[in-house]
């Protein structure tokens, strides 16, 4: 199929440097929060990229739960595809893709577990069908059929029918501290402003990137 005609001609919104916050977490925040009240579907789905030990990347979308000045934190079970390629090659890279407002923002950095005290706060939080769930998943594994699940699902529904649901030891929260953070916001004639800030030496570095 020939998808050379699908093409939108992009607002005039523009990116200025100066009114660009210093601190990215924080111009972060404020594209947030834009996203949510403008109603956007899930603002906070982001796309997580890992590589394995050959250097094939691979790519999913995961959900953002906590973010601050020391990174941007999602859940997902240890054993999974995407923990095991983190602990191979502990170096993540996130993008947001709020095509509704024509923009993106890409980050990338290191990747490190949070405490077993956040994900357990963190996990006591989820609906109880979510904390099964959890239970449930061996993720990224082979196996036979829907059925599987089902029939798993029902056993650990009994055996947590009474009682808080523990937090599993293979499921947790992984933390992305940023190096770098680019914000992208899309222009007229493809001239799309880019703004990087980078990591220098414990500070903040902002450049602006050719489309």
């Amino acid at each position: 199929m020939d998808l050379a005609d699908f093409r939108k001609e992009y607002s005039d919104r523009g990116l200025k440097r100066e009114e660009m916050l210093a601190d990215p977490v924080a111009q972060f925040s404020e594209w947030f929060s834009q996203a949510t009240e403008l109603g956007l579907h899930e603002p906070n789905a982001m796309t997580l990229a890992t590589v394995d030990e050959t250097g094939m990347p691979y790519q999913r979308t995961v959900l953002l739960k906590c973010y601050d000045h020391d990174g941007f934190v999602f859940f997902t079970n240890y054993g999974s595809r995407k923990a095991k390629q983190m602990a191979q090659n502990p170096r993540a890279s996130l993008l947001f893709p709020w095509i509704t407002l024509e923009r993106q923002v890409i980050i990338q950095g290191t990747v490190e577990k949070i405490s077993t005290a956040e994900s357990l706060k963190y996990f006591a939080s989820r609906p109880r069908e979510s904390q099964i769930g959890a239970w449930v998943s061996n993720q990224s594994e082979v196996i036979t059929s829907r059925k599987f699940l089902t029939q798993k699902l029902a056993e650990i529904r009994e055996k947590f029918s009474h009682g808080e649901i523990p937090l599993p030891s293979f499921w947790g929260g992984y933390r992305v501290v940023p190096q770098m953070i680019e914000f992208w916001q899309g222009g007229p004639a493809r001239l799309h402003d880019r703004l990087l800030y980078r990591r220098d030496d414990g500070a903040w570095k902002i450049e602006r990137l050719s489309p």
